[in-house]
Protein backbone atom coordinates (compact mmCIF):
# COMPACT_ATOMS: atom_id res chain seq x y z
CA UNK A 1 0.00 0.00 0.00
CA UNK A 2 1.41 3.38 -0.97
CA UNK A 3 1.60 6.28 1.46
CA UNK A 4 -1.14 8.04 -0.48
CA UNK A 5 -3.38 4.95 -0.32
CA UNK A 6 -2.79 4.73 3.44
CA UNK A 7 -3.59 8.43 3.88
CA UNK A 8 -6.75 8.18 1.75
CA UNK A 9 -7.92 5.09 3.66
CA UNK A 10 -7.29 6.73 7.03
CA UNK A 11 -9.07 9.95 6.04
CA UNK A 12 -12.01 7.92 4.72
CA UNK A 13 -12.36 6.19 8.10
CA UNK A 14 -12.05 9.57 9.83
CA UNK A 15 -14.83 11.04 7.67
CA UNK A 16 -17.09 8.03 8.29
CA UNK A 17 -16.68 8.58 12.04
CA UNK A 18 -17.21 12.34 11.67
CA UNK A 19 -20.45 11.59 9.81
CA UNK A 20 -21.55 9.15 12.52
CA UNK A 21 -20.76 11.77 15.20
CA UNK A 22 -22.68 14.52 13.41
CA UNK A 23 -25.69 12.31 12.63
CA UNK A 24 -25.96 11.06 16.22
CA UNK A 25 -25.66 14.56 17.68
CA UNK A 26 -28.17 15.97 15.22
CA UNK A 27 -30.61 13.19 16.07
CA UNK A 28 -30.13 13.88 19.78
CA UNK A 29 -30.71 17.62 19.21
CA UNK A 30 -33.95 16.88 17.34
CA UNK A 31 -35.12 14.63 20.18
CA UNK A 32 -34.26 17.29 22.76
CA UNK A 33 -36.16 19.92 20.75
CA UNK A 34 -39.30 17.81 20.47
CA UNK A 35 -39.12 16.43 24.01
CA UNK A 36 -38.57 19.85 25.59
CA UNK A 37 -41.52 21.25 23.68
CA UNK A 38 -43.70 18.37 24.95
CA UNK A 39 -42.31 18.91 28.47
CA UNK A 40 -43.15 22.63 28.46
CA UNK A 41 -46.59 21.73 27.16
CA UNK A 42 -47.90 24.68 25.20
CA UNK A 43 -50.33 22.45 23.29
CA UNK A 44 -50.49 23.16 19.57
CA UNK A 45 -48.23 26.20 19.89
CA UNK A 46 -44.64 25.63 18.75
CA UNK A 47 -42.43 26.30 21.74
CA UNK A 48 -38.88 25.15 20.81
CA UNK A 49 -36.83 25.54 17.62
CA UNK A 50 -33.30 24.49 16.73
CA UNK A 51 -31.40 27.70 15.96
CA UNK A 52 -27.74 28.61 15.37
CA UNK A 53 -25.65 28.56 18.56
CA UNK A 54 -24.25 32.07 17.94
CA UNK A 55 -25.20 35.28 16.17
CA UNK A 56 -28.63 36.75 15.56
CA UNK A 57 -31.57 34.36 15.42
CA UNK A 58 -35.30 34.32 14.86
CA UNK A 59 -37.75 31.79 16.25
CA UNK A 60 -37.93 29.47 13.23
CA UNK A 61 -36.49 26.16 12.08
CA UNK A 62 -32.96 26.67 10.70
CA UNK A 63 -32.33 23.13 9.48
CA UNK A 64 -28.64 22.52 8.75
CA UNK A 65 -27.55 25.99 9.86
CA UNK A 66 -28.72 25.36 13.44
CA UNK A 67 -25.50 23.41 14.00
CA UNK A 68 -21.90 24.56 14.37
CA UNK A 69 -20.78 21.98 11.81
CA UNK A 70 -22.10 21.45 8.28
CA UNK A 71 -23.96 18.22 7.47
CA UNK A 72 -21.81 17.53 4.40
CA UNK A 73 -18.29 18.10 3.19
CA UNK A 74 -15.07 17.56 5.09
CA UNK A 75 -15.87 17.59 8.80
CA UNK A 76 -13.81 17.21 11.91
CA UNK A 77 -14.46 14.74 14.68
CA UNK A 78 -15.33 17.40 17.24
CA UNK A 79 -18.12 18.55 19.54
CA UNK A 80 -21.13 20.08 17.79
CA UNK A 81 -23.01 23.09 19.17
CA UNK A 82 -26.61 24.10 18.57
CA UNK A 83 -29.11 26.50 20.05
CA UNK A 84 -32.61 25.95 21.35
CA UNK A 85 -34.98 28.88 20.92
CA UNK A 86 -37.48 28.50 23.76
CA UNK A 87 -40.81 30.34 23.82
CA UNK A 88 -41.21 32.49 26.94
CA UNK A 89 -44.79 33.63 26.54
CA UNK A 90 -47.99 33.00 24.65
CA UNK A 91 -46.99 35.99 22.54
CA UNK A 92 -43.77 35.82 20.54
CA UNK A 93 -41.02 36.17 23.16
CA UNK A 94 -38.06 33.79 22.82
CA UNK A 95 -34.62 33.14 24.22
CA UNK A 96 -31.78 30.94 23.05
CA UNK A 97 -30.09 28.33 25.22
CA UNK A 98 -26.82 27.16 23.66
CA UNK A 99 -25.64 23.58 24.01
CA UNK A 100 -22.51 21.67 23.06
CA UNK A 101 -22.65 17.93 22.48
CA UNK A 102 -19.76 15.46 22.33
CA UNK A 103 -19.30 11.71 22.32
CA UNK A 104 -17.73 10.00 25.30
CA UNK A 105 -17.52 6.25 24.81
CA UNK A 106 -21.03 5.07 23.93
CA UNK A 107 -22.63 8.10 25.56
CA UNK A 108 -23.16 11.69 24.55
CA UNK A 109 -22.42 14.56 26.88
CA UNK A 110 -24.56 17.68 26.47
CA UNK A 111 -23.34 20.84 28.16
CA UNK A 112 -25.67 23.77 28.57
CA UNK A 113 -23.73 27.00 28.18
CA UNK A 114 -22.99 28.22 31.70
CA UNK A 115 -24.82 25.18 33.08
CA UNK A 116 -24.42 21.53 33.94
CA UNK A 117 -23.36 18.63 31.75
CA UNK A 118 -25.65 15.66 31.15
CA UNK A 119 -24.82 12.20 29.90
CA UNK A 120 -27.18 10.46 27.51
CA UNK A 121 -26.92 6.76 26.79
CA UNK A 122 -28.43 5.38 23.62
CA UNK A 123 -31.21 4.58 22.90
CA UNK A 124 -33.00 7.66 24.17
CA UNK A 125 -36.52 7.86 25.52
CA UNK A 126 -38.64 10.73 26.79
CA UNK A 127 -38.59 9.27 30.31
CA UNK A 128 -34.79 9.03 30.49
CA UNK A 129 -34.54 12.64 29.29
CA UNK A 130 -36.98 14.09 31.87
CA UNK A 131 -34.23 15.11 34.35
CA UNK A 132 -32.52 17.01 31.53
CA UNK A 133 -35.76 18.82 30.60
CA UNK A 134 -36.28 19.60 34.29
CA UNK A 135 -32.81 21.15 34.35
CA UNK A 136 -33.30 23.26 31.21
CA UNK A 137 -36.67 24.48 32.47
CA UNK A 138 -35.26 25.25 35.93
CA UNK A 139 -32.22 26.95 34.36
CA UNK A 140 -34.50 29.36 32.48
CA UNK A 141 -37.04 29.85 35.28
CA UNK A 142 -34.31 30.43 37.89
CA UNK A 143 -32.68 33.09 35.72
CA UNK A 144 -35.92 35.08 35.60
CA UNK A 145 -36.60 34.51 39.30
CA UNK A 146 -33.08 35.70 40.12
CA UNK A 147 -33.51 38.80 37.96
CA UNK A 148 -36.81 39.60 39.71
CA UNK A 149 -35.12 39.32 43.12
CA UNK A 150 -32.18 41.43 41.95
CA UNK A 151 -34.54 44.12 40.74
CA UNK A 152 -36.50 44.09 43.99
CA UNK A 153 -33.21 44.43 45.90
CA UNK A 154 -31.81 47.06 43.53
CA UNK A 155 -28.99 44.92 42.12
CA UNK A 156 -30.17 43.95 38.67
CA UNK A 157 -28.62 43.52 35.23
CA UNK A 158 -26.56 41.20 33.11
CA UNK A 159 -27.28 38.03 31.15
CA UNK A 160 -24.76 35.88 32.94
CA UNK A 161 -26.02 32.38 32.16
CA UNK A 162 -25.75 32.08 28.40
CA UNK A 163 -29.14 33.32 27.20
CA UNK A 164 -29.69 35.38 24.08
CA UNK A 165 -33.07 36.95 23.46
CA UNK A 166 -34.53 36.94 19.95
CA UNK A 167 -34.21 40.21 18.09
CA UNK A 168 -37.33 42.09 17.01
CA UNK A 169 -39.87 39.28 16.80
CA UNK A 170 -42.94 41.48 17.07
CA UNK A 171 -43.94 40.77 13.47
CA UNK A 172 -43.06 37.06 13.48
CA UNK A 173 -45.96 34.64 13.50
CA UNK A 174 -45.15 31.17 14.73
Amino acid sequence: MSRLDKLVETVQTYQELATENYDRIRGLAEQIRGGLCDYIGMGEMTCVFLVPPTGPFEPRAYGDTAFSMPPRGFRQIAPVSFGLAVRLSRANDWLRVTMECRKSGESFIVKIEDGAEYEFKLPLSFETQLPFYDHIYSHILNWFTDQIERYKNGEYGGRGIGFDFADDTSEQAV
